[in-house]
């Protein structure tokens, strides 16, 4: 049987689980790579970062691009890091 991580959230709004899970795991796998608590991000950008990292929440794109820039990676670096550790 076939598992859909495809969610219906609301109106106009879709929610895939495994590719929240992905960027959550990205997401922190970078933060602790940078030696960085959620506290200190949070601090930083003002961004509820152990909230992103459960992937219970759709994050939007600004909000990515904001952590890739803190983080200091590109878009593309994070989704190809993505990529390579599927």
């Amino acid at each position: 049987m076939k598992v859909n991580c495809w969610q219906i959230v609301r109106l106009g709004q879709i929610k895939n689980i495994k590719l929240l899970r992905a960027v959550s795991d990205g997401l922190k796998q970078i933060r602790l790579t940078k030696k960085l608590t959620q506290e200190q991000v949070f601090n930083d950008t003002g961004i509820h970062i152990a909230r992103v990292e459960t992937a219970k929440y759709n994050i939007s794109i600004s909000t990515l691009d904001a952590l890739c820039k803190y983080y200091g990676v590109t878009l593309k670096e994070f989704f190809d890091y993505l990529s390579k550790n599927k």
